[in-house]
């Protein structure tokens, strides 16, 4: 790891963008036509330390196991078990030490995740670099870049680090994974930039990981490893601490109210004992068995095994959970924050109009697949049938030099994707350019540059005619015109017609389109040595307006988003009226809604944010501090935000997120491992229904616990008034471990298995605050307890009192039977609140009934085979003495019927 004093910048407080190269080379003391010496490079290099990511030592294996142990509840268990040792209760001592084991097995696996945030940054850096030192270009390791060092880069390099351009030819770069941008960057080497201005706006400089897609160029580097933007992202990464999910608060806030209830009953009885004359260590004994009963061991490993049913759920339907609770969380979000360029889009420029002869023709079809129609007027038009429509395609096909491919039943371009999306439009009309250009043979071409805004391709047409084919932007390309295609004919280009043609271009434009213009013209013979100046005298043929456009599925997902009352935002990197657009399309941006910029956003205090931050729809142009800021806003206000990306640019916010989602295929490395989730499909619409999901299974977390609760309330009670009124204790510690963690465990976890409730998305979300257990829940909670724990003491009474006198055991093991069938019998009234048992049917969850049968075999078990008696304290109970369990068992179902009947709900 390299030393901390090793990362400072070069040159602290610097802004290399609005500074001239030679400045920036004096400030760095480096000499722009030579580079540096190999002993300046290794002096740099000892004082700045390589160039690569640091990152903070991983949490060792054995640490991440033991932390599974530091659950309140699972404190309170460990402490029962060691009580229970020290007493000599040796098999309750085991019992509940293998079921806490076994709950740390299953997180420690389910959550073991290194932290590869780091490491993945690391590979995207380029494994190697061509610099020049005293003069001579040499290939190095991209991590011996150092400050000072003058970089030479091509079509297909990986930028090794931040670097200020000397020079560029038709340079043009990637950086959608950074910045956001939807199509590769032009770079000029001549620009100086306001000091202020965000990183998609600085066109001379280059940024380490980011992509050489067109032209060459040579640049200065100015910050090597953490100091790069993506070290300083790395640096936003590691700098944020993982909070406790609502889930885990919630449990955490269940687990002291039980053994805060679970003391107070204890000494009350304790105390009582004592006054009574009874003996200390009788007494003592019994308030163990009072706290055993009070806390549902099987709880945390109940929630786990439920979470992780769910984790299973929501693969089948493309979204990957790297963390457990973070299940629950999707259920409780509130807001979703989402990046543009991928995740709401699809990241493929499509061209969407075409304006010819003042005709605006409309393309159907979304991103590169090559299937989609014409229209004009709403009505489908052939495209073989017009000259017009078809002289645009063939021209900006031929002026063109990507590729479009299939591969693995994906259609994709190599190359620009504005070109790409004139390459689909045209292969939509039949027109391929590889069969295009059999006919037209490319002679020579006169590359896009910056000043230019064109690029020309002179190809001979099949007739023999030489001809020079223009694309570039529309206010130059009609300057250059002299001649407009209309209709059939060539006519001149007059003054009204030139108006026309700069309203259509500013019409798409304001729809957030952007535009090229086509032209052409025929040459009198193939010049020896082409130049820019043939572009002249053009023949004007139209317009293409193309757009990065919405996934069609994202319009209806943010629509269930929003009648689930859940808010959508946009944050990106890509200019503001585009992200307006896009979000207005999909339904994200309202009359009256706001858009900032990240030039706006600096000039806002973190308070004012927070005040304003429920305004604001899209943010246009920022920064990953800016994501940040955002985020921490939302949750400052006690939102649950959900932020979803698929960039480097948004691991930060990833991570701080209550929830992060990641892209599966479009993302990178470093956003899936700072991710919760992990969207397998890249579809925005599995979000919704990973909420769905998340808000079902809550409902069934919450249901669950219901039912261990209002069981084991019923067990504390049959024990504390059974105390209260003089009588023995009716179950044992080791009967009431059985219960808790068998006997409870199955049905509950049958229980979370029940399907989503109808209109659970037309519910808002649940309130930020909200208790797992409120109090009308808590409420039934006891009375339903009450009920189950009358039975319990009943079936003891009834046999210790009245049908066999004195017989202690017996009477135990009537109230342990009772216990077990009123508490399966049970499951089945909380499948609902409202609706009967005998509405839902009996048999609709098969799972329950399994649960059931395998329960109360296992209670047959214990109580008639020998060599079980003696562990469980059993004897063998008679026809009659099962005909009193099964009256009393069923007492639940009938008191919660008879309420349900009675109108619960209310």
């Amino acid at each position: 790891m390299v030393d901390g004093d090793k990362v400072a910048p070069p040159v602290p407080g610097i802004s290399w963008h609005a500074i001239s190269s030679d400045e920036a080379a004096l400030s760095l003391d480096s000499n722009l036509t030579r580079g540096l010496t190999s002993a300046e490079a290794q002096q740099r290099r000892a004082q700045y330390g390589l160039n690569e990511l640091t990152a903070k030592a991983g949490t060792p294996r054995w640490k991440k196991f033991l932390e599974q142990f530091t659950d309140f509840i699972v404190l309170i268990l460990l402490a029962a078990a060691a009580i229970s040792g020290l007493l000599g209760e040796w098999l309750d001592a085991i019992a509940i030490s293998v079921i806490v084991l076994l709950n740390a097995v299953i997180g420690f696996i389910q959550e073991y995740q290194a932290e590869q945030a780091i490491e993945a940054l690391k590979q995207m850096t380029a494994p190697h670099a061509r610099v020049l030192r005293e003069g001579n270009i040499v290939d190095i390791e991209a991590r011996h870049v150092v400050p000072g060092d003058v970089l030479l880069l091509e079509q297909g390099d990986i930028v090794p680090a931040d670097a200020r351009l000397i020079s560029a030819q038709n340079l043009q770069i990637e950086e959608a994974a950074l910045t956001g941008e939807s199509v590769p960057i032009k770079k000029q080497a001549s620009a100086v930039m306001p000091s202020q201005a965000s990183l998609g706006d600085q066109k001379n400089m280059l940024f380490a990981s980011t992509r050489v897609t067109y032209g060459r160029g040579r640049a200065l580097v100015t910050g090597t490893g953490m100091t790069t933007q993506l070290g300083k992202i790395a640096g936003l990464v590691e700098g944020v601490v993982e909070e406790k999910t609502p889930l885990q608060k919630r449990l955490d806030d269940v687990g002291r109210y039980l053994v805060y209830g679970a003391l107070a009953i204890v000494t009350v009885v304790f105390l009582l004992g004592l006054l009574r004359g009874e003996a200390l260590v009788e007494m003592f004994l019994v308030s163990v068995s009072l706290a055993v009963a009070a806390v549902p061991e099987g709880l945390a490993a109940v929630v786990t095994i439920a979470l992780a049913l769910g984790v299973r759920r929501l693969a089948a339907r493309h979204a990957l959970i790297r963390r457990l609770p973070s299940v629950e969380t999707l259920g409780s979000t509130t807001v979703i924050a989402s990046d543009k360029t991928g995740t709401l889009t699809q990241n493929q420029m499509t061209i969407r109009r075409i304006v010819v002869d003042g005709r605006t023709i409309e393309v159907g079809g979304e991103g590169y697949e090559p299937a989609g129609r014409f229209y004009y007027n709403g009505e489908t038009i052939d495209p073989k049938s017009d000259s017009g429509l078809m002289a645009v395609l063939r021209t900006g096909a031929i002026a063109n030099a990507a590729q479009l491919q299939e591969g693995e039943g994906r259609w994709s371009i190599m190359g620009d994707p504005t070109e790409g999306a004139i390459l689909t439009a045209a292969a939509k009309a039949d027109y391929w350019r590889d069969s295009l250009m059999e006919q037209y043979s490319a002679l020579a071409e006169l590359p896009f540059d910056s000043d230019r805004k064109r690029m020309s391709v002179i190809a001979r047409a099949p007739g023999g005619e030489i001809g020079l084919f223009v694309k570039g932007a529309p206010d130059i390309i009609l300057e250059l015109s002299s001649q407009v295609v209309r209709g059939e004919e060539i006519v001149s280009l007059d003054d009204a017609t030139r108006e026309a043609i700069a309203a259509a271009n500013d019409a798409l434009a304001q729809d957030a389109l952007r535009v090229l213009a086509v032209a052409q013209r025929i040459l009198p013979a193939l010049p020896d040595d082409p130049t820019p100046a043939l572009e002249s005298d053009l023949i004007f043929i139209g317009l293409v307006g193309m757009i990065d456009p919405p996934r069609p599925e994202a319009v209806a997902s943010v629509r269930i988003a929003h009648e689930a009352g859940i808010r959508t935002i946009m944050i990106t990197g890509d200019h503001r009226e585009t992200a307006v657009a896009i979000a207005s399309e999909l339904g994200m941006f309202q009359p009256g809604d706001q858009a900032l910029t990240g030039a706006e956003l600096e000039q806002i205090s973190d308070q004012a944010l927070i005040e304003q931050v429920e305004r604001i729809k899209v943010y246009a142009r920022v920064s990953p501090e800016h994501k940040l800021r955002i985020v921490r806003a939302w949750k400052a206000r006690g939102e649950i935000v959900a932020m979803t990306g698929d960039g480097v640019n948004d691991a930060p916010a990833l991570k701080e997120a209550n929830i992060g989602i990641a892209m599966g295929i479009t993302g990178t490395d470093v956003s899936k491992e700072a991710a919760d989730m992990i969207l397998a499909d890249d579809n925005f619409a599995t979000i919704v229904a990973a909420v769905e999901e998340g808000r079902s299974i809550f409902d069934n977390i919450r249901r669950f616990i219901q039912f261990l609760l209002s069981c084991n309330i019923g067990e504390v009670l049959a024990m504390f008034f059974a105390v209260l009124l003089g009588m023995p204790i009716p179950l044992l510690p080791i009967q009431i471990l059985w219960i808790n963690l068998a006997t409870d465990s199955l049905p509950a976890l049958a229980l979370g298995i029940e399907p989503a409730t109808p209109g659970l998305m037309q519910r808002p979300p649940r309130p930020a605050g909200e208790a797992l257990i409120t109090r009308s829940l808590a409420t039934l909670i006891g009375f339903q307890g009450l009920v189950i724990g009358a039975v319990t003491l009943g079936a003891f009474t009834l046999e210790y009192f009245w049908r066999d006198p004195g017989n202690l055991e017996r009477a135990r093991v009537m109230a342990f039977s009772t216990s077990i069938f009123a508490q399966n019998i049970h499951a089945f009234n909380l499948r609902s609140t409202q609706h009967s048992i005998f509405k839902l049917g009996f048999f609709t969850n098969p799972y329950l009934i399994g649960a059931t049968v395998i329960v109360l075999l296992s209670e047959l078990a214990i109580i008639y085979i020998p060599f079980l008696q003696p562990i469980f304290k059993t004897v063998p109970l008679s026809w009659s003495d099962w005909g009193w369990v099964l009256s009393l068992g069923i007492v639940p179902l009938i008191v919660m019927e008879i309420a349900k009947a009675m109108g619960l709900r209310r």
